[in-house]
Parts: structure tokens; C-alpha cells; sequence
């Protein structure tokens, strides 16, 4: 079985992040958001790797993925944006005959993906679908169910037949490229990979639905990515090589060999990247700090602080807060009560 993960869309909805950098070389938890897909594909026993990329997206993408270990990754070219069903269907030479699992790159899993792909290769059905149970399905594609077989999908119903909504993994036998390739464009111009499984359900293909088991996130906007960044620390593990001088560690803390600590307080689950520097400051949980940042006089917690930032002289908590690429934050005379920022790459705050 090979996988495609698309990553060709640059994410409007998490802008003004996505500006510079592609939705999917966005960091949560301490890598990219398509490593921590690219590692979920892996651990379910799946090596070979497409991504579906742009011509503005590849270079990102490419450099966010290389010298990944134990993984062949090819990039598939994706010329316009014309759904996901598109997208996969960019794949179809270089999945040949094999079996396919598509990942959607920007959906995390608490216990990853290997249910669906274990279920497809001991039943063999043409689909397994990931379903997650939802309190508004009218927003969703919901699967109408006969036991674990889906009979019937439909997007956005008004009357819904379940509160099983499709979740972002999908297991293909190589027919399902034959289906997509005689797809016609949906009303909003884009051809849906929902249709696709419907006309496979249609000519008498097995589709089975698999329940998510634990948590589930879509990172599709940027409070998406906050809480995203606090599910995954929730499970990290302590390893603290890096300098620590006069300052307290509580919790689970994974700092880095060349990072150093003076004079501050951090309290676990956090994660913070080479080079890191933090000078009379406090980290609070579920933070992760990206590769070369300084923190100096501030205090930050559940955020996540991109690489090469600058955080200093801030008097307020900064909490709940998204800091892009070599951002800058500097405080000043004049302090609110409360700081709730998200600043795309490059940006510079100054609170005077």
C-alpha cells in the first residue's frame, strides 16, 4: 500500500499565517504539521509517500520533508486547485495497481491511522472510510450506515442519517482511480472525493466506515493549531539536554542540546527547539518554542512560538497565542491586561 497526502492548497482559513509559508510546513508541537502526517503514515507500516504539491507549495514542502528517515517520498504536481478528488486522482500513475491510503496532511489522530489500514487489508473491501461522531453533522459529509458498511454519503444534510461525519483518512483499492477520472465538477467548481466513493457505493463496491477512537483535529484555522499543539504535548516525555542555570524545570520538558535556560521557571509539557534562548522568563504548559528564538524578561504559555523569534521586555502573559517566523514582540510603558496575538512570519509587535 502506497499514501498520498495533499499539500497542495496554501490554507486561506489560517491566514495571516499562511502569507508567506504553506499551510502544511506550519510547526505545532515542535515539527510541521506534514512530518507529523508523513509519521503517522509510517507508523501504520506504509513507506512510500506522494505529495500532492503546487508549484508554490513544493518548495516549502520539499524542504520541511527531506532526509526524513525510513520513508520514500515523490512529489505529485497538482497544476490548479480542483478539489481533492483532483488531487488524488494527480496520483493515479504513481499508485499503479497497489492498494492507496489518502491522508489529510492537516488531521491528527490520537491513535493514529493503523485501525483503517489493519481493517482494509484483512477485509479487502474497495473503501475504508475514517468516521468521527460530531454534534453538527449538518456541517459535514455524513455516512448513512447498514452495521459497518456505508450505503450511502451525503454532504451538508439537512436531515442528517447519522452523526458519523467523514473523518480525513480514506483506504483505496486502485479502482477508485477509474471513478475519479470520469467525475464531473460540483456546484462549487471542484471534484469531490465524496462523489467518488458515492459511485463507487453505486456500482456495488464494499465500503466499510472505521469510528475515530480518541481525539481527533482538524488544523484548519488557528485556534485549530493552539489546541492541536496541546493535545500532542499532552503525551510528551521530559528530556532536558540543553543548559539550565539558576532556574527551575517542572513537568515533562524536552529542551534541546543547544538550547539554554537562565535564570527562569518552565513548567511542563513544553518543548523548546535548538539554539532557544530564555533569560528571566517563564514558559508556561503546553508551549513549544521553535529552533533560534529568544525569550527574555516575558512570560508565554500554551502557544506555539515559531523559530527565530523575539519575545522580550513584555509585562502581561502572552497565553493562547500563535507567533510566526522571526516575529518580534517588545514591550513597552503601556500595558493591557491581556495579549491574544497571531502574527504571521516576520511580523513586529511593539507595546508601547
Amino acid at each position: 500500500m502506497k499514501a498520498i497526502i495533499p499539500a497542495a492548497g496554501f490554507g486561506t482559513r489560517m491566514r495571516p499565517l499562511t502569507f508567506t509559508r504553506p499551510k502544511p510546513v506550519l510547526n505545532v508541537a515542535g515539527k510541521p504539521i506534514i512530518v507529523h502526517a508523513i509519521e503517522t503514515i509510517q507508523a501504520a507500516g506504509i513507506h512510500e509517500i506522494g505529495i500532492v504539491v503546487s508549484e508554490i507549495t513544493r518548495p516549502a514542502v520539499q524542504q520541511a520533508t527531506e532526509d526524513l528517515p525510513g520513508v520514500s517520498i515523490t512529489f505529485l504536481e497538482q497544476d490548479e486547485m480542483l478539489g481533492l478528488g483532483h488531487a488524488v486522482l494527480m496520483g493515479r500513475e504513481w499508485v499503479g495497481d497497489d492498494d492507496v491510503c489518502v491522508y489529510l496532511g492537516d488531521n491528527l489522530f490520537q491513535e493514529g491511522i493503523s485501525a483503517y489500514v489493519d481493517l482494509f487489508r484483512k477485509e479487502s473491501p474497495d473503501a475504508v472510510i475514517g468516521l468521527v461522531e460530531v454534534e453538527n453533522p449538518r456541517a459535514f459529509g455524513v455516512a448513512e450506515l447498514d452495521g459497518s458498511r456505508i450505503v450511502r454519503l451525503v454532504e451538508k444534510p439537512q436531515n442528517p442519517p447519522s452523526n458519523f461525519a467523514v473523518a480525513g483518512v480514506y483506504c483505496f483499492s486502485s479502482r477508485i482511480f477509474g471513478l475519479l477520472a470520469t467525475l464531473k465538477p460540483s456546484p462549487r467548481g471542484e471534484y469531490e472525493i465524496t462523489d467518488a466513493i458515492q459511485a463507487l457505493i453505486d456500482v456495488g463496491g464494499t465500503v466499510l466506515g472505521q469510528p475515530v477512537h480518541g481525539w481527533w483535529k482538524d488544523t484548519g484555522q488557528p485556534r485549530d493549531l493552539i489546541e492541536a499543539n496541546h493535545l500532542l504535548l499532552e503525551r510528551l516525555e521530559g528530556n532536558v539536554q540543553g543548559a539550565v542555570e539558576d532556574s527551575r524545570l517542572s513537568g515533562p520538558v524536552v529542551l534541546a542540546p543547544t538550547a539554554v535556560v537562565r535564570g527562569s521557571k518552565i513548567v511542563g509539557p513544553a518543548m523548546i527547539g535548538e539554539g532557544v534562548v530564555i533569560e528571566n522568563a517563564y514558559i508556561g504548559p503546553f508551549t513549544s518554542i521553535g529552533a533560534g528564538t529568544m525569550i527574555r524578561n516575558a512570560e508565554v504559555e500554551h502557544s506555539v512560538i515559531e523559530q527565530e523569534c523575539i519575545i522580550e521586555n513584555v509585562e502581561t502573559r502572552l497565553q493562547d497565542c500563535l507567533i510566526g517566523l522571526r516575529a518580534v514582540v517588545r514591550g513597552g510603558r503601556r500595558i493591557p491586561k491581556t495579549l491574544k496575538l497571531t502574527l504571521s512570519d516576520a511580523s513586529i509587535v511593539e507595546l508601547t
